[in-house]
């Protein structure tokens, strides 16, 4: 009888090649997931088919295969799932002996006799489609450096070029922040740039415009694009008053962003290169417009648009960059998008329609390519202020008998608050972790940053900075410094609008919330700023003293969030939404021209303190959970493992059992780091993880490591079975040691350490003679210890 891999190599792959699959057209564990990022450095199961099977550049179908013994289709419900992942309408699965295909579409299936071949297969599945999508497939895609797509980015690309093969003229893809919109947007141009694909169906080279509406998007786009160099311009006021004013027309690929070509009006200086004004306002009448550079074209000189974040006012049939999109109207427009649909973007879903591939940031998450998170919810005691003559009126007047949590940093300002919450955050973070602080304002953030460089530990002049748009070049070139991971300076950043966008810092460690956030599409750019993988980041940490994460429980997040428990006991304040209007259109406020002086409180004898304290983490759902609720649904997927309390122990006292289940702990999302985390939150530090689990799972009580020792070590019958007294030594040094130091004392690779710890000294030979002189008499006292331990 063949195991797998011998099935694979003696059966299956002599009757895929009789039928004509080689390479490049069959492709050996294919990667579909990488598998959830775990604490220390670990991963979750990943996701692998057998077998994939292309033609022509074109994913075709999975097999999925299994030893001779079992029954062809044991592998069918694996197979179904990765088609229906990757959207292919065959899959096979396979004993070497028999093959099982079933269709995707009828939803039924059937024995073959072997393999269709290739160029069968691609005609069963493609023969019927017109010649436009079989040629945009068939263009290959360009990785270098050997770069490798993720599966989601290439169904995002087929699913594009079919919308673009089916004739629509606007095409939406929603792909989370992190995933790779722009390697996405480069793959989809060098097709239809090879295809010779053109808005005219004349036979030449498309006109390919990227927009973004910030420069270090155009800019970070255009590195993407560097495949296409010599080909490749920006559209800027200095290229064009470098052409004695035309436009460039000789490429074929351009970039812009909207501020630089867009509608002026009069008086409006065009830096070309200051990403200040981030939405442009309709003028109040036509006389006042100045046209934008765009309208040096001809209305039909590009072929595609590429239109970047284009949920941030694209699609508004009142803004000016509309404009743009509507002079090119004969072009292709491709729209990219982090935020799926509500009420905030709607305009840009009505704009162009459905998208047609969605991959959302759970999924990322999941899938291990994007990081996960967990939340920090705090309050304080002075989360709303009643003014009552005790403190004193630094400047402004009062005019409200309450103010809430809205009114800070806008109607409201307390110093002595704003102090202390720069000491819970430094006191919640690791020194060198890379934070952004996410205040009201410009002022807000300069008051920050003041409070932190006050209360840091590090001697570091830029330990702290405020970057914000009215910073400069200064603020650019340390906002530089931040992004480049090899430097550590600057650590914490503060800011308030300008870096919930456009900024990759893959080293996040931190996102820190002290403003609220009263739009579903800027709280999910927020929460991106921290998703992005970097080598060591097993998660970050979104530190949140507003409220905002109450976000998460919106259905509009990524589903339909349960109920939270909170493990402190003091109730927190109900959750108040900024109210409408509050938010600038865009940009950053800077928080005074032109406003009634802020109220600024000095506090007479008031002490601030932290009211409630709550950690989150997130399901394989998306949903935030305290940390027990997290846990109880984990042991929700483990019964199959163990059906009682009895058999869980059984599990645990034996060193290899153990450890095998903590490896089914990890392919479930839990690893032995974040245990030991979790056991923390629910003040269980001095109690063994099997404790721990009873508890969770059978309501049993949590026994301490003393208590569990105490009372093996009170089992007179199995200690008078050693006759010899070092044998019984050992046995309460382990026991010590097991108290001391956690179940890791207890692996079986550990006895020769504890050997040598002991009073053996290392000495194997003495050690053995205490037991018998038999090897297998001491490694059975040593797995009959655990036994009576975890009874």
């Amino acid at each position: 009888m063949m195991n797998e891999t011998e099935t694979r190599t003696n059966l299956i792959n002599p009757k895929l090649k009789e039928s004509g699959w080689v390479i490049p057209n069959l492709r050996e564990e294919y990667p579909i997931k990488a598998g959830r990022k775990l604490v220390g450095n670990k991963r979750a199961s990943t996701l692998k088919a057998d077998y994939l099977l292309k033609f022509n550049n074109t994913h075709l179908a999975f097999i999925e295969a299994k030893k001779e013994t079992l029954s062809p289709t044991e592998g069918l419900e694996q197979v179904k799932n990765y088609a229906d992942l990757l959207k292919l309408n065959i899959a096979y699965s396979t004993n070497g002996h028999k093959i099982y295909e079933f269709d995707m579409v009828a939803g039924k299936g059937q024995y073959i006799d072997n393999f269709p071949t290739p160029e069968a297969l691609y005609e069963r599945l493609f023969g019927n489609q017109n010649s436009l999508i079989q040629k945009l497939l068939a263009i290959p895609l360009l990785n270098p450096e050997g770069k490798q797509e993720r599966y989601y980015q290439e169904i995002a690309i087929r699913k594009t070029m079919e919308a673009i093969a089916d004739g629509q003229k606007r095409v939406l893809l929603t792909l989370a922040t992190g995933t790779g919109k722009t390697y996405v947007a480069f793959q989809i141009a060098n097709k239809l740039h090879q295809a010779k694909w053109t808005a005219d169906g004349k036979d030449h080279r498309p006109k390919i415009l990227f927009l973004a509406d910030r420069n270090i998007l155009a800019d970070q786009a255009i590195n993407a694009f560097n495949h296409f160099d010599k080909d490749i311009v920006k559209i800027t006021g200095k290229e064009i008053r470098k052409r004695g004013g035309k436009a460039p027309m000789e490429r074929n690929f351009y970039f812009a962003i909207y501020q630089a070509i867009s509608d002026r009006t009069v008086g409006q200086v065009s830096t070309l290169s200051d990403d200040k004004l981030i939405y442009a306002l309709p003028p109040e009448n036509d006389e006042d417009v100045v046209d934008g550079f765009y309208k040096l074209y001809p209305s039909d000189f590009f072929d595609v648009i590429i239109i970047d974040e284009c949920h941030r006012g694209v699609a508004n049939d009142k803004g000016s960059w509309r404009k743009i999109l509507d002079y090119f109207q004969s072009a292709l427009h491709i729209g990219l998008t982090a935020t799926p649909k509500h009420s905030d973007n709607a305009d840009t879903y009505t704009y162009f329609g459905e998208p047609v591939y969605k991959y959302s940031l759970i999924d990322g998450i999941n899938d291990g390519y994007l990081t996960p998170y967990k939340v920090l919810r705090m309050t304080t005691n002075l989360d709303t202020y009643r003014p009552d003559g005790n403190d004193t009126v630094v400047s402004g007047s009062v005019d409200k008998e309450e103010y809430s949590l809205s009114d800070f940093e806008r109607n409201l300002t307390i110093p002595e608050r704003t102090d202390f919450i720069a000491q819970q955050l430094l006191n919640h973070i690791n020194e060198f972790d890379k934070t952004i602080v996410f205040c009201v304002n410009q002022p807000h953030a300069a008051e920050m940053r003041d409070a932190i460089n006050k209360h840091k530990k590090n001697s570091d002049k830029n330990y702290c900075v405020r970057i914000t748009s009215n910073d400069g070049d200064v603020g650019k070139e340390l906002l530089e410094r931040f992004q480049d991971n090899e430097k550590i300076m600057p650590t914490i950043v503060t800011s308030s609008q300008m870096l919930t966008t456009g900024v990759d810092v893959l080293n996040v460690r931190n996102i820190v919330l002290v403003r609220q956030i009263n739009s579903m599409t800027e709280f999910k750019q927020i929460i991106g700023r921290g998703t992005r993988l970097y080598e060591g980041k097993d998660f970050f940490t979104i530190i949140d003293f507003t409220g905002a994460t109450e976000l998460f429980n919106d259905p509009l997040w990524d589903g339909d969030l349960r109920p939270e428990t909170p493990i402190a006991e003091e109730p927190k304040p109900p959750y108040t939404p900024k109210p409408k209007g509050e938010k600038p259109t865009g940009g950053e406020e800077d928080g005074g021209e032109g406003k009634p002086e802020i109220l600024t409180i000095q506090l007479n004898g008031k002490k601030i303190e932290i009211a409630s304290k709550q950690y989150f983490y997130v399901n394989a759902n998306g949903q935030t959970l305290d940390a027990e609720a997290y846990l109880r649904e984990i042991m929700g997927h483990l019964p199959a493992i163990f059906k009682d309390e009895t058999q869980l122990r059984q599990v645990w006292q034996n060193p290899q059992t153990r450890k095998d289940f903590i490896k089914k702990l990890e392919a479930e999302g839990l690893s032995g780091e974040q245990l030991m985390e979790f056991k923390r939150l629910l003040k269980a530090e001095n109690c063994d993880v099997i404790d721990v689990l009873a508890y969770l799972q059978y309501n049993t009580d949590l026994t301490t490591y003393t208590e569990r020792v105490l009372l093996a070590k009170g089992n007179e019958t199995f200690f008078e079975q050693y006759k010899d007294q070092r044998a019984k030594n050992f046995l309460y040094f382990i026991l010590e040691q097991y108290e001391r130091y956690g179940v890791k004392e207890l692996d079986a690779e550990n006895l020769s350490e504890l050997i040598k710890k002991s009073q053996f000294a290392g000495n194997r030979q003495e050690a053995l003679k205490a037991f018998g002189g038999n090897v297998q008499q001491l490694q059975t006292a040593f797995i009959d210890l655990q036994k009576i331990l975890f009874a």
